[in-house]
């Protein structure tokens, strides 16, 4: 007779969390797609140091990566696959992943002279499969927080006191986190010379998804491990809620502290800006799960999230590269100007609205309306694209 005391519990998926990855992947594509340089600065990145809600969107999806990872391993080996199985499994998705950003950065020429390497789906890729390999080699609680904190202050630590090649002691021969000279984009320089997002001749030599930047983003997917370890225990409802929202208030403070030595900076994801993103994170996680799983609230709202969460990929490669198609094709404006469809569009309808910063807000929010078409056609038929 089983003892049921050792029965596994069921693995129920989070809608929760596909609420949290629905707003994350929307947002995520409404700040891509801003409507240029009227938008207001909130829908910006921050030039170098310091933090806009923009430069919270990409950290928030590498945490939700990091929450993802701990229900759908349990799910799949409860469903009986092996670990062997999985580890393959996450090593193909890792790669399919980095491949997919690769296409988004490069089309539709694909140039390989100055072909970027580095990117978005880039960065997830490493992530995922940094931490699904550690997730399945070893589930406790305790390692994850021992790697997160090798993590930040080793990366503090490097870009603090290596010394720079050529360049000196940062703090004394540089300036601390020059925009140029620091350690990431030196690296960046020599790893990928000429195939970065910014290469010569522009001045600012480096890359936002660099090479060594990758070690505090993991940093990031290990925090969403450990939130998902929390939400996968036998505690009631309404403590994990609460135990989010203190660790969402614990990360703030201790990132914010922080940030007075080692500036919040996304550019060069910075260990006081993990920490403060993830803060949010788990802030926006707490107030989702709390309003999902302990209030019950499950329909109407939570549907435009569903539909963007359950294909989050496929609409991010879409917001992506429906842009690019557009700029390459060109039509003739009323004043007989050449000009490519989204200038086209824009001058045609948004730019009509005094205010410049509504027009662009307008322009995002009908950019993510049509992006939504086509997940929302794949929802409707019950197609949710894996890698």
């Amino acid at each position: 007779m089983t003892n049921p005391s050792l029965t596994p519990a069921p693995v129920r998926r989070l809608l929760s969390l596909d609420v949290v990855r629905g707003i994350t992947i929307a947002f995520m594509i409404m700040v891509n797609n801003n409507g240029g340089p009227g938008s207001w600065r909130f829908m910006n990145h921050a030039q170098w140091n310091g933090l806009t809600p923009t430069d919270l969107v990409f950290p928030t999806f590498v945490f939700v990566v990091g929450v993802s990872v701990v229900f759908a391993t349990e799910a799949r080996l409860a469903r009986g696959a092996t670990r062997a199985e999985l580890a393959r499994h996450t090593v193909q998705r890792a790669v399919i992943l980095f491949l997919l950003g690769i296409v988004v950065n490069s089309f539709p020429f694909f140039a390989l002279p100055h072909m970027r390497f580095y990117g978005v789906l880039q960065r997830i890729a490493v992530c995922y499969l940094a931490v699904g390999l550690f997730y399945l080699w070893d589930k406790r609680a305790w390692t994850k927080v021992a790697a997160l904190a090798v993590a930040l202050i080793g990366y503090w630590i490097l870009v603090r006191w290596v010394p720079i090649p050529g360049v000196g002691v940062p703090g004394r021969d540089v300036p601390f986190m020059d925009q140029t000279q620091n350690l990431v984009s030196w690296i960046d320089r020599h790893v990928c010379p000429y195939h970065l997002y910014l290469f010569p001749p522009d001045h600012n030599v480096r890359d936002p998804e660099g090479l060594l930047s990758d070690l505090p983003a993991i940093g990031t997917a290990l925090i969403g491990i450990l939130a998902g370890l929390w939400l996968r225990t036998g505690k009631m409802i309404a403590t994990k809620t609460a135990g989010l929202a203190g660790a969402a208030l614990v990360s703030l403070a201790l990132g914010y502290l922080w940030s007075l030595e080692f500036p919040l900076n996304k550019n060069m994801w910075t260990s006081s800006f993990v920490l403060v993103a993830a803060g949010y994170s788990l802030a926006l996680l707490a107030l989702a799960y709390w309003a999902v799983e302990q209030k019950g609230w499950r329909k109407g709202w939570t549907w435009v999230w569903l539909v963007f969460g359950s294909n989050a990929i496929a609409a991010y490669m879409f917001s992506e590269l429906l842009p690019s198609a557009l700029y390459n094709v060109t039509v003739t404006s009323d004043a007989g100007k050449r000009e490519n469809l989204i200038a086209w569009f824009f001058g045609h309808t948004v730019a009509h609205i005094p205010d410049p910063g509504w027009a662009a807000f307008a322009y995002s929010v009908t950019f993510t309306a049509v992006c939504f078409i086509p997940v929302w056609i794949l929802y409707r038929k019950k197609i949710f694209l894996k890698v």
